[in-house]
This record gives C-alpha cells, sequence and structure tokens, in this order.
C-alpha cells in the first residue's frame, strides 16, 4: 500500500459503477441480442469518454442519457443483431439496471460501518443506481448518503463533484477517502485534496500519468482490515 497523506477518514466515499456493481454479466446481454461480448467493456469505456467531454464543453449531461445514445449507436454498427436497434438497446440497458454487488462489497461495508466510519456513494450515474444495488443486498441502512453528479454540475473527475461531496457531508476534502476501481476518480480526487484508495482486484498495473493513490488494495475487505488492525491510527 501507499502511503501518500495516510490518516484516518472520517468518511469513505464509494464510486458506484464497477466499483461497487459488478459489469461482467452485461457481457452476456449484448452476445443475447447478436453482438459480441467485448462490446460491453467498448461501450461502458465509451460513455466515460463522451461524458467526460460534455462536462470539458460545459454541460453536465445524465449518465443514462450518454449511455443509451452510445449504445445505439454502437448496435447500429453491428452486423449481427437477431432485433432491432431500439429493441437490443433496451436489452443491454435492462441489464445494467439488474446489475448485483462484488462479493467483497458487502462483508467490507458491515465493517467498516460497525467501526463507526460514515459511509457516502459519489456517482458519475443517478443515486437510484445506488439506491436499488443497496436495497437489493439490504445495505441501505449503511449509508449516510448517495451522492450523484448530478447535483454537483460536472462528471468527475471535475473537482465540483469531489468538492460537492466534502461540503454535502460538512467536513473537510482531507477527512474524506474516495475509494475508486478507476485511476482517473483516484487522481482526480486526489487533486480535490481526498485521501484515495484505488482498489485493483484485476492485478493492473497503475498509470504513472495519474497521481499514486494513498492505498492500493486487492479487494474492499483488505480496506476493511486496515482499519481494523489500526482503528486509530493518525
Amino acid at each position: 500500500m501507499g502511503s501518500k497523506g495516510r490518516m484516518r477518514p472520517s468518511v469513505i466515499v464509494f464510486d458506484v459503477n464497477e466499483t461497487l456493481s459488478d459489469l461482467s454479466p452485461l457481457a452476456a446481454r449484448f452476445v443475447e441480442v447478436g453482438a459480441s461480448a467485448s462490446t460491453a467493456g467498448l461501450w461502458f469505456s465509451t460513455v466515460l469518454r463522451d461524458g467526460f467531454a460534455l462536462t470539458i464543453a460545459g454541460e453536465n449531461p445524465a449518465f443514462a442519457d450518454v449511455a443509451r445514445e452510445l449504445l445505439k449507436v454502437l448496435l447500429t454498427e453491428s452486423a449481427h443483431l437477431n432485433r432491432t436497434v431500439e429493441e437490443a438497446t433496451d436489452h443491454v440497458m435492462h441489464g445494467f439496471g439488474q446489475l448485483e454487488l462484488h462479493a467483497d462489497v458487502a462483508p467490507a461495508v458491515h465493517v467498516l460501518h460497525e467501526a463507526g466510519f460514515r459511509l457516502v456513494t459519489l456517482s458519475n450515474g443517478a443515486a437510484s443506481v445506488a439506491e436499488r444495488l443497496f436495497d437489493a443486498a439490504g445495505l441501505e441502512d449503511r449509508f449516510e448518503r448517495l451522492l450523484s453528479v448530478q447535483d454537483a454540475g460536472a462528471w468527475k473527475p471535475d473537482p465540483r463533484p469531489y468538492e460537492y461531496a466534502a461540503k454535502t457531508c460538512g467536513v473537510d476534502p482531507g477527512q474524506m477517502l474516495m475509494v475508486a476501481v478507476h485511476p482517473w476518480d483516484v487522481h482526480g480526487a486526489g487533486r480535490a485534496g481526498l485521501q484515495t484508495a484505488w482498489l485493483n482486484r484485476s492485478e493492473a498495473h497503475f498509470p504513472t500519468v495519474f497521481d499514486e493513490p494513498t492505498y492500493t488494495i486487492p479487494t474492499l475487505e483488505a480496506l476493511a482490515e486496515v482499519w481494523e488492525r489500526s482503528p486509530s491510527a493518525q
């Protein structure tokens, strides 16, 4: 684990898409409509790219709107669809709305909550996505707030969402720890003054073009274990 800016945070902030939710079932949805399984990853990356671009252009689009429109683009380019583009889009989007949490999320959330941390989410998607995930897993009472960039004026990694989260929670940014699987999210949070934890479930390489995270963890349970070992560490 890294050592940059270590201290016990009072608020732990979780990214939602991919960090908490498991996107892997989406590949099967694409195959079911006649597209390639690899289109799932391309689609999600393209949604982020264009969301970032629109943010730079001064807009703050809804994640679902960007996702649906770019899905139509990719599916229109597929030569083997077994239904109309509109039907295929609905099928994939329905699958996106039925995703579940990664297996390491619930155990870690319970431990962190019991250890006294305030838990919130901060997503480029709608807060309702996190709400559905937590309701299905029985975790709704573990989170203090479910925050979305829709109320912050810009997508992450623009500094405004992180500043919005700190202001909403009534703490200084340095008292917050941002947990994300995306290096760009880690970088943005760190630049906004938050501590950061990069969740590296796949043993990937952290790109050196981004600022180093405060912590690197293989699972969310590993983060919980850090604070179990030293619950009052400064």
